[in-house]
Formats: structure tokens, sequence, C-alpha cells
């Protein structure tokens, strides 16, 4: 991949952020009194320059004053990284509509366009340095663009204006991330050697990381006599990992890019708005205002298995075909499966990255994740299971039901790790943490298998759980006994569950903090509350614990006497729910597996349509079929996808 190639792609990866694409925050529509507000900008440009076409980070000098105006008129504050850290030690209370402005790359324009301003209005400002870069060692930047001096930092840290914050040494550029040459961001990306088939190990990572971060901190204060106390995060890419570097660092605070406002309790990662595409003052007061929330989501499920051939070059065909499709088809999601099951049984049988316990069928997760987001521009959560995994793990490992008088292994489609059991739980945590370790992704989809029927699980050790933890009988008999039993059995199940789901999304954002959530969940449920004690699943407690639910609003696979009437009735039990709608992806059939048989696309787009006009944001279908063109593109592009942004 020749750099011009790296430079674009990365550009387009920032760019996500403002089409909000990347991570936000469900449910924030509005910066509230006393939060900071932090608004980020790269090279600022001529008016001349910033005309069609031009390169999409670029925001002209014209528009920039624009919006310092804006902002100024509708009562803003611009405030410094000194008031911040102030507030934070106990020093006062931020303003009203607290602004921070931020300046990444260290482009000369900062000095020549963005400085003058900050004299004129007393405005301060934070200027983020890429230590490789000032010295002269500029091999992933846009060509031809100058920077700063270092006498020109020094007078504008002299001014006491410009906060001179690390953008890393020279962790600003993409390093080979797997088998296939794809380069991702140096500071989250474990490199790959070819000449070794080998990543880089826990060890030699962090080592790398902590130093980069304290060779920056000490380049910055060799040249303008002031230690970095922030660190922005080159593409907003970070982890665990890197906090505890930078903090070593000296820089508690830490800046990424992911939409929304901060308050003090932010310090150790706050977010920011990127202004991207030159927005004229509407879009900025729109962009400021809003948070680029509350956006709808269209998602396509993708399965790997479709992709994967045993020889290479036919796999890299159908992936070619598939991200085609998925770009023009111009939605924003794709559920894209992370494991291997060729039987379509539901159980991982291998794994599609490297991971410590079940074998790799091809490490090709992050491969193809990694090029539907820089190529057909869409977020990627990675569709896993949540306990159903094929392997040599001991029988007692697993959910056990009560059957013919006596418990034993559970005979259900899905052969599922029992949530009971604190080794098993450990077994999938760790699969969860090498697939944040060694693949880019943007969220998580748990699968439809954390399931738990009225006869699960019976093991010794889920019976004397349920007795020690929720006072529960200890017997079957008795656990079964009535229904007000078998729900309150349920709805301890079902928190379990929830609890499990938490700690592998915390194993995750260990190294990809700014994942979402969404789980999958069946229709009877959310139709029949009562029908929990079958499934172990309440549609309340999974908006609690997921950014979206993700249900199954198939009326086919229900075998639903009139699909309309139970698609309205579906919509409107969610409905009833706080954040019900805002929060659910309603999830359409494009097969009809009873059947084997495509569902036409009339009918498709038909119950299409009718979730559109019952007020539903959030549509997906599964599965797509890239090769037998189902969901027909030409339909998908008139009714399913989304209006372009500005």
């Amino acid at each position: 991949m020749t750099t011009s190639t790296i430079v674009a792609a990365v550009n387009y990866v920032k760019k996500l952020f403002l089409l909000g694409f990347l991570v936000g925050f469900v449910g924030m529509s509005y910066a509230g009194d006393h939060h900071l507000v932090i608004l980020n900008y790269h090279d600022i440009v001529g008016a001349e320059g910033a005309k069609p076409p031009f390169n999409s980070m670029d925001v002209s000098i014209d528009h920039l004053e624009e919006h310092l105006v804006w902002l100024k008129k509708n009562g803003y504050k611009i405030v410094s990284v000194q008031a911040v850290l102030d507030v934070a030690a106990g020093k006062g209370a931020l303003p009203n509509k607290a602004v921070l402005l931020t300046f990444d790359d260290g482009y000369q324009s900062f000095y020549t366009q963005v400085f003058p301003l900050l004299k004129k209005y007393h405005y301060p400002a934070t200027v983020a340095l890429v230590g490789a870069w000032m010295d002269g060692n500029v091999t992933f930047d846009e060509p031809g663009k100058p920077l700063l001096t270092w006498k020109q930092v020094r007078e504008m840290v002299q001014s006491g204006l410009v906060e001179i914050a690390s953008h890393s040494y020279d962790l600003h550029k993409g390093i080979i991330a797997n088998p296939q040459d794809n380069t991702q961001a140096a500071a989250v990306t474990r490199l790959y050697d070819k000449a070794t088939a080998s990543y880089e190990t826990d060890e030699d990572y962090r080592e790398r990381i902590h130093a980069a971060l304290l060779k920056s901190a000490e380049f910055i204060f060799q040249h303008a006599g002031v230690r970095p106390r922030v660190m922005v995060w080159p593409y907003g890419e970070y982890n665990e990992i890197a906090l505890e570097a930078s903090r070593e660092a000296g820089m508690p605070m830490t800046m990424g890019l992911m939409d929304g406002f901060n308050t003090v309790a932010d310090m150790g990662i706050l977010r920011r708005l990127i202004m991207v595409d030159n927005p004229d003052v509407r879009q900025f007061a729109e962009i400021v205002t809003g948070l680029r929330a509350d956006r709808s989501l269209r998602v396509a499920h993708l399965d790997m298995d479709y992709l994967y051939d045993k020889d290479p070059k036919q796999t890299e065909h159908n992936l070619d075909i598939a991200i085609q499709r998925i770009k023009d088809m111009h939605i924003n999601t794709v559920f894209l499966q992370a494991y291997a099951d060729p039987d379509g049984d539901g159980n991982a049988d291998a794994l599609y990255f490297p991971n410590r316990h079940l074998p790799v069928k091809q490490d090709l997760f992050n491969r193809v994740a990694w090029q539907l987001k820089t190529v057909a521009r869409v977020k990627v959560y990675a569709w896993m299971p949540i306990m159903a995994y094929q392997g040599n793990m001991p029988e007692s490992w697993y959910v056990q039901e009560w059957r013919d008088g006596k418990a034993q292994k559970s005979s259900h489609i899905y052969t599922r790790l029992s949530p009971f059991h604190s080794e098993a739980r450990q077994f999938v945590a760790e699969i969860y943490e090498d697939l944040a370790k060694y693949c880019n992704f943007d969220g998580i989809l748990f699968h439809d298998d954390g399931i738990l029927s009225d006869y699960e699980d019976v093991s010794p050790l889920a019976l004397a759980y349920g007795h020690e933890a929720w006072g529960l009988p200890d017997q079957f008999e008795q656990l079964h006994a009535t229904s007000e039993m078998r729900l309150a059995w349920a709805q301890h199940k079902t928190e379990l569950i929830n609890q499990v789901t938490d700690e592998l999304t915390n194993r995750v954002r260990n190294y990809r903090p700014s994942i979402k959530t969404a789980r999958n969940f069946y229709a009877l449920p959310l139709l029949k509350p009562y029908s929990e004690e079958w499934y172990a699943q309440s549609f309340s407690s999974f908006l609690a614990h997921y950014d979206y639910v993700a249900i199954e609003a198939m009326p086919f696979m229900e075998e639903a006497e009139n699909p309309a009437q139970w698609l309205a009735a579906l919509v409107a039990a969610a409905a009833k729910q706080p954040q019900g709608l805002k929060k659910t992806v309603f999830e359409q059939q494009s097969v009809n597996w009873k059947t084997k048989e495509k569902i036409p696309m009339p009918v498709f787009i038909e119950q299409l349509e009718l979730l559109k006009k019952l007020g539903v944001h959030h549509i997906g279908y599964y599965p797509d079929n890239v090769f037998q063109d189902q969901p027909r593109l030409a339909d998908l592009q008139q009714h399913f996808s989304l209006p372009a942004l500005p």
C-alpha cells in the first residue's frame, strides 16, 4: 500500500467522525450548563484554498472567524486548559457554555492564520505537535503542508494564549496490522511481522507506547521550554495502556475524537467535535448545539462464512464485491460475523481472528472490518456469541437442563457455556480480549445465544449460586413449581447474562474504549413479557445495559398470520418503554428459513416502509447475500439508504 493510499484512508477515518459513523453518545442532544465543549480543527487555509475539491480536514479562515463570532454572540465562553485544570483541582467551576479550542498537527497556519485571531479576540487555544514531524520526519502527513517552527512555538507560548500539547512523537502514522498489509493507527495496533507471521507481544507493545510518549514530552520540553500537560491522540485512537503511558509522561489530560460534551470528571479522556468539510456558520451551529447525536442506523448483517474461501485470492475477490455492495447501499453500519459457523447452528466452531483458545479459520476479521470502515464508510460491529462456543472444554462448563427427571447437558441447538461457571466466563472473556487486541472495530453485537429456558441452568453450580446469591430454592422442582417462582428465577438469570456481557464489554473497552454495544433480542419477550421465563430476556433490562437492542422483527420466522399487524404490535410495544424506539434496531429477515426461500422484494419493501411509517429510527436486515443480490441492491438504494449528510 502506498503512502498516499494510507494517508487517504486515515484521513477518511478522521472524517467518519463528522458523519457520525464513529462513536457518539445516544440521547445527547445538546450541551447543558457547565459542560465543556471542545472543538477540533486541523489546517486553516485562506478562503481561496477551501473551495471544492479540497482537503476534507481543512477549514477556511473566514469560516473559522465566523465560528468564533457565532460562539461569542450565543453566549459561549472560550476557556483555557489551565482553567479546566483549575476546576478539576476544585478551584471554581466552568462557566456556562464553556468551549476549548484545539488545533491538531502543528501546521504553520496556526501561527499565520489562527494566532492573529486569538490575539484579536483574546481567546486561548491548544495546538498539538507531532514530534517526528517537527524533527523533520514527515512521512505520513499530507505532502506540502508547512509546519510551525520552534521559534513560532516559543513566541506563542510566551503570549500566554497558547497551550502546547503532545500529538505523540512518532505515533501519528499507520503500522502493519494484519497479514493482508492493512495499516492502522500506531498507538493502538499490534504490529504484525510478516517475516515471522506473528504479532507484537503485550510486553513489546507496552514498552513501545510508553517510550513514545515519554520521548514526546521530553522533546517538546527541550524545544519549547514547557512540558506538555495534554496528550492529543492521533486519529482519536487510544486504550488503557496508552492512557497509563500518558499519565506516566506527565500528561494526565488527554483528548480523543468522540462527539459529545465533557464534564470535569472526563479529564482523563475528553471528547472533541472535529470540524471537517469546511462547515459554514449554519452547519457549525448545528454541530455545536446538536453534537451530531441521534442519527438513524441502517444495518446490514454480513456473514464472514459467505466471504471466506480456502483460496485466498477468491476470498479477496469476494471481499471486494461485498465491500462495493455495502458502499453502494449508502448505509452506515454493518454487523460483521467474527466467528466461523459453517454448519449454521449458531455455535462458534472457530474464529476469524488470533486468539488463545479456539482454532483460527483465517486471520480475516480485522482485514474485512478495516476495508468496510475505510472503503464502504460504515461502522463495524463484531458479531460474537455470548456463550455458544464449541471446543474441548470440560462438560461441567456447559449449561445443563432438567430432562427425564435429572440434570444433563442441554439439548438446545446452542451449545452454551454456563454463565454460572467462573472458568467458562474467563475463557470467553479472554476471547473477547483477543478480539479487541488484534482488530479495529466500532461495536459489539451480542448474538442471540444468550438465553436460558425455564429448564436451564440446573447444574449443581448454578443451583448453588441461585440459592446463595439470590435466595432461591436449590431444587429444580421448587424452582419450577409456580409461574411466580419461574419468573423470579428467569429475572435473575436475565440479569446474570447481562452482567456477563457487561464484563465482556469492559474487557473489550480496555483496548477499544469507544465501542458501542448491541444485543440480539427475540420478539416474544417484548410482545408477551411473561415469556421472559422461557428465554431469560427482558426488553427493559436490555435497554438499560446496551446502546442498542437488535430485535428480530421477523414475522415469517414467528409464523405471524398477519405480518403487518404483528410488526405494528411489535413497534407499539417497544414504543411504550422510555428510549424504546430510540435504542432499538428492528431487524427484518431477507430469507424465510422455514420455506428456505428469499423474501420477495415487494414484501420486504412493504415491511420496510411500514416500519418507517410507524416511527422506527433504526432498521437492519439479515442476511445479506452478496452473490445472489438479496435483498436487491437497487431496491435497497431506493428504500433503505440514508440521505447524504451535509
